[in-house]
């Protein structure tokens, strides 16, 4: 569904921030991006949210040019969730998940019966509507990062981008927060998730990005790349993948553990 080929972006041309960017995100993919702070990972999120204009390259969605299409089209086609953070006036819940349908209202219009039928709908789906009237500022980080995945579904696009979705949870609410991820990929949705957690990659994604320093250093599928050799040399820290046998469940599952002296 989206294709990206050859991005690149810098506010200096002397300092490239983005380089020869290119990956692909089909039907059902979940990617995760990975890399240190300040390999660029957000300037390329922004970059296909219109919000940095990249200065060369493709970016297309099913064969549209997302260069030469409107804020209202591309909002059709990619939906955003940010990181949970307060708004600055202390909205419900319910507002802020209306706030998605605003691409679908006509200029200056109000909410129509659809439109409240596919906020309840969305917040449904994902178990929160009995926090309808609840004060978005007041809740925990968990339940506010919910309520930015409802706000992104009733835009109705089919590619969610997710920057850091599980950042300042707690470990249960990162587990509830993979799980939901998971279960929109299988509900037909394409996500592109930006994570911190390595892990990420083998427990909800079947793509991975590894982005260092402004360029993909490897891509390809978790089990492929994600490994000791190349984590080590993204973060510039030792990193050993290894295995854990899940007894309980007669599996195993790779894991990455921090090498300390």
């Amino acid at each position: 569904m989206l294709t990206v080929e050859e991005l690149s972006f810098y506010y200096d041309p002397d300092r490239m921030i983005l380089k020869d960017i290119s990956f692909s995100l089909e039907t059902k993919d979940i990617l995760c991006l990975l890399g240190p702070n300040g390999t660029g990972k957000t300037t390329l999120l922004r970059c296909l949210l219109a919000l940095n204009k990249m200065k060369s390259g493709r970016l297309e969605i099913d064969g549209c040019d997302l260069t030469k299409a409107n804020i209202k089209k591309r909002a059709e086609m990619m939906a955003y969730v940010p990181q949970a953070t307060v708004m600055a006036f202390s909205y419900e819940a319910r507002e802020i998940v209306m706030m998605g349908r605003v691409t679908h209202l006509a200029s200056g219009g109000s909410a129509s019966r659809e439109d409240r039928k596919q906020v309840d709908e969305a917040m449904e789906k994902l178990g929160i509507r009995h926090m309808s009237r609840a004060l978005f500022n007041e809740m925990s980080g968990g339940e506010r990062q919910m309520i930015l995945i409802a706000r992104a579904l009733v835009q109705q696009a089919k590619i969610l981008v997710m920057d850091e979705p599980t950042a300042n949870l707690d470990y249960s609410n990162q587990v509830k927060m993979l799980q939901v991820i998971k279960d929109l990929a299988e509900q037909g949705y394409s996500i592109l998730m930006t994570s911190h957690f390595p892990d990420h990659a083998f427990l909800a994604c079947n793509r991975a990005v590894l982005m260092r320093d402004g360029y993909i250093m490897s891509q390809g599928l978790p089990e492929d790349i994600v490994n000791t050799e190349n984590l080590t040399k993204l973060y510039g820290t030792p990193v050993c993948v290894t295995e854990a046998k899940l007894d309980y469940q007669d599996r195993t599952i790779k894991v990455c553990v921090p090498v300390m002296n």
